[in-house]
């Protein structure tokens, strides 16, 4: 393994530090990752809109988690090992495939006392139900596509809509699950009460009735996210809200037409150890959490009070967009701790990256004190790209390892209200891993999340193609963007470990090919130079010839229907997002995979000598790629990246997918992360002022607003690569003499924070 060299950045000639840490660090930070640790389950595909779910998955008597990521409707599935008071889960992805198929959103809770969790989960305007029927494995059955309930007249669907979350409790407190959710045009709530205790003596039935159209005497703004408590109720015409519950599609238009429209999460759980069901209620384009108090009886809620900033005891829940609580014990203390996550549907609204909220639970099941821990529950101890990651091998340093390369659609930056319509921020980066492994054991160690300085650029959809385009022996970077054309940087040939290039060329020869270019550099036809591959939105699959030569390549174009490649679903989507990837076997012959909008990862044969015609797609990858059985599905937006990573003479596959992680699929061991140091933002009441920075001679560190333990601490220091050089004692201010220290980048960490430190040596 090689040892990585002091680090000074220069970049374009000009003395300009460029942060390579951290993701939106704009603030102080904190450490997401101890130094020199190796991500616990790097390829976990990442987390964007989540619901938490308990359900025992191995069948041990201990609840493990489902994570459900809407954005792809993901089942990220985890192993809980039991460990008293610890977060200790394991990544089990094997799980998902013994699981139902599940759209939107689910909720897991166990209907029928048998002690294991049943699953009810989103179906065309209401609520499917899959029942637990596990024996020596896990096993569903799907008891109904749409549970039913009697409104005045007769039965029909409950109506829970895909921006709805509902609410599962036993609300009466009779022993057995009822259902909470908004009625079909929005401001009130339904108490559905199932009758399965009072006319069958058992709680194994799903029989349900609308026992009150306002449950406890509230009502939601129809605009917004404000609260009227003791409202009157305005259904009193029966045959009226029935009418109303027969037309689903009035409550929901469509955000592409810019329309606000109402949706809401639900969590019933006791709040003040009274007995009797609260709320906990989240609201579309909003980024908070509210509670509500019920001050009325079982059989009959009343909301009495509410918190507007919950919880308003600890650090109150601001996550845009949409947020959704879950309670589930996440560190085997026996009490129900609160998980937050966006719930909203869109695609580009909401926080991607600090996206999961963990509050402890430090009092207990029904009078909690939920005091804040993190924004990255699991999160941060896997690859995270913000939205849509596309990852990309190339052998950069040409040292005979591929390095792997990431970039995306974005990471979020900042929310803000115009027309009073919520919209969103997002950056694109680029992130490096250099391969310090061997050609049978890959190292992936992290050198920069900000390759080329590109988020300095604004745009959106970076996608990485790598090749030596100016004939002078070094890699440069060409990359695509969500405009269709193309951008390159031609490497400066610095010696220092985080590669520097020149000034950018936008719009690259005056490619331009729509919507989302997804360039390849590949010599598709074999003549020793360099082509030029492009997907993009539409799905299919641009070729450009090289006519030029290796020190000064002209790309010709010839088709946009490569192969007549298409992978658009015109069932589900009107998008393709083909992300072509090529490469040979080692008997020299062509092959492609291309992920898609749908999430499914395309295999196609037949490409040598037939580039004028039709590609013969595979069916095998799988059965190719691994030894035991994979899922076809990653999610949305799919992106492969295939190498020679574990063995010389096989292939591995690295998929990127909408919820900004990666999945690795190989017949061997995967490769190790090496993460290096990375900044979050902190606490608000955590501050490090160090001046100067840059610096030369001394820096004088100082902590304010912060803990009276972290006052009389340690300082630590650590270089870029997050090797720990120096130990100081601290209590609350030191100057550091740094003559000796190379110049470069550095982080200090004194308890829970950190911030940045630069040497620079003129």
């Amino acid at each position: 393994m090689r040892i990585p060299r002091s680090t000074v950045i220069f970049f374009l000639n000009n003395l300009l530090i460029v942060s390579f840490f951290g993701i939106f660090s704009s603030g102080q930070a904190q450490f997401s990752q101890p130094s020199g640790i190796s991500l616990k389950f790097p390829w976990a595909g990442g987390m964007n809109s989540c619901q938490f779910c308990s359900i025992d998955l191995n069948l041990d008597g201990i609840n493990d988690l489902l994570v459900f990521d809407r954005h792809g409707n993901r089942k990220v599935t985890f192993v809980n090992h039991g460990t008293p008071n610890k977060v200790d889960f394991s990544f089990a992805p094997a799980y998902t495939l013994l699981l139902p198929d599940m759209h939107d959103w689910v909720i897991t809770v166990d209907y029928n006392c048998d002690g294991k969790m049943d699953i009810f989960t989103y179906g065309m305007g209401g609520v499917r139900v899959f029942k637990n029927v596990s024996d020596t494995a896990l096993k569903f059955k799907l008891i109904t596509d749409l549970l039913e309930s009697y409104y005045y007249i007769g039965k029909v669907g409950i109506l829970v809509t895909y921006v709805d979350y509902p609410a599962l409790a036993d609300i009466d407190n009779d022993g057995d699950i009822d259902m909470l959710t908004f009625f079909g045009l929005g401001s009130y709530v339904e108490y559905h009460k199932n009758l399965s205790m009072e006319k069958y003596g058992h709680c194994d039935s799903l029989d349900f009735i609308l026992a009150d159209p306002c449950w406890g005497k509230f009502k939601e703004s129809e605009g917004g996210n404000r609260i009227t408590l003791n409202a009157g109720c305005p259904f009193n015409d029966h045959e009226f809200r029935v009418t109303c519950h027969a037309s689903p599609v009035t409550r929901h238009p469509s955000r592409v037409t810019n329309s606000r429209h109402t949706g809401s999460t639900l969590l019933a759980t006791d709040l003040n150890n009274d007995g009797l069901k609260d709320l906990i209620i989240g609201d579309v384009d909003y980024p908070g959490l509210g509670a509500l108090f019920n001050g009325g009886t079982h059989d009959s809620a009343f909301m009495i009070s509410q918190d507007t900033a919950f919880p308003s005891t600890s650090r109150p829940v601001h996550l845009f967009s949409f947020p959704t609580a879950s309670c589930v014990d996440i560190d085997n203390d026996g009490r129900n701790d609160l998980v937050v996550s966006p719930f909203d549907p869109a695609l580009s609204t909401s926080e991607n990256y600090n996206s999961v909220w963990f509050y402890k639970n430090n009092g207990s099941n029904t009078l909690p004190q939920y005091e804040f821990q993190s924004e990255q529950l699991l999160r941060d101890d896997m690859l995270d790209f913000g939205s849509a990651s596309h990852p990309v091998l190339y052998d950069f340093d040409m040292d005979g390892l591929p390095d792997l390369f990431v970039g995306n659609f974005g990471f979020y930056d900042s929310s803000y209200y115009k027309e009073a319509v919520l919209y969103s921020v997002y950056i694109s980066k680029l992130a490096f891993y250099r391969n310090t492994g061997t050609t049978t054991v890959p190292v992936f160690n992290f050198v920069t999340d900000d390759l080329a300085g590109i988020s300095g650029m604004k745009m959106l959809g970076a996608y990485p193609a790598l090749g030596d385009l100016n004939g002078d022996g070094r890699t440069d970077l060409l990359v695509g963007s969500s405009d269709g054309s193309l951008i390159l940087f031609i490497n400066a040939g610095s010696s220092s470990d985080i590669p520097v290039f020149e000034t950018p060329i936008l719009k690259w020869q005056g490619i331009d090919v729509g919507d989302y270019s997804t360039p390849q550099l590949f010599d598709l036809d074999k003549d020793n130079i360099p082509d030029l591959i492009i997907g993009e939105q539409n799905g299919n699959i641009n070729y450009y010839k090289n006519t030029g030569t290796e020190v000064n390549p002209l790309f010709k174009f010839i088709t946009d229907s490569l192969g007549k490649v298409n992978v658009t679903n015109y069932n589900l989507s009107y998008k393709g997002f083909s992300t072509p990837c090529f490469s040979r076997r080692t008997d020299g012959t062509t092959f492609l995979i291309t992920g898609s909008d749908e999430g499914r990862i395309h295999l196609f044969g037949n490409i040598d000598q037939n580039l004028n015609g039709k590609f013969t797609e595979s069916q095998g990858l799988y059965n190719w790629l691994s030894s035991t059985p994979n899922d076809t599905l990653f999610g949305w937006q799919t992106s492969p990246a295939v190498g020679q990573l574990t063995d010389p003479e096989g292939f591995d596959l690295i998929t990127g997918n909408f919820a900004g992680g990666l999945n690795y699929i190989t017949k061997r061991n995967p490769a190790v992360i090496i993460p290096g140091i990375y900044e979050v933002n902190s606490l608000p009441q955590s501050s490090l002022k160090v001046y100067p920075n840059p610096a030369d001679h001394t820096v004088t560190v100082e902590l304010t607003g912060s803990p009276v333990h972290a006052r009389r601490s340690t300082i630590m220091v650590f270089n870029i690569f997050g090797r720990q050089i120096l130990d100081l004692p601290f209590s609350g201010s030191i100057t550091i003499p740094v003559t000796e220290l190379p110049a470069g980048i550095y982080f200090i960490r004194i308890g829970d924070v950190t911030a940045k430190m630069i040497i620079l040596h003129p």
